[in-house]
């Protein structure tokens, strides 16, 4: 029979492939970002304002999701 302790570790590990999820949609922003400066470098600082408010609300999920993890782990 499994303990509660392991399952409170495969949620855990489960919580933190937000992260990954995460990493990758920075990438694709500024990826974005770079596409969209070299098509139309006069738009940059309107351009960077916009890939820095997705950057921040990409890697509040993946704040989140460790914020979980780490509640998983030592919370309960």
């Amino acid at each position: 029979m499994l303990e509660p302790a392991l399952f409170k570790l495969i949620g855990a590990g489960l919580a933190t492939i937000s992260l990954a999820g995460s990493g990758a949609g920075i990438g694709i922003v500024f990826a974005g970002l770079m596409h969209s400066v070299s098509r139309n470098p006069n738009l940059l600082k309107q351009l960077f304002v916009y890939a820095i408010l997705g950057f921040a609300l990409s890697e509040a999920i993946a704040l989140f999701g460790l914020m979980m993890a780490f509640l998983i782990l030592f919370a309960f």
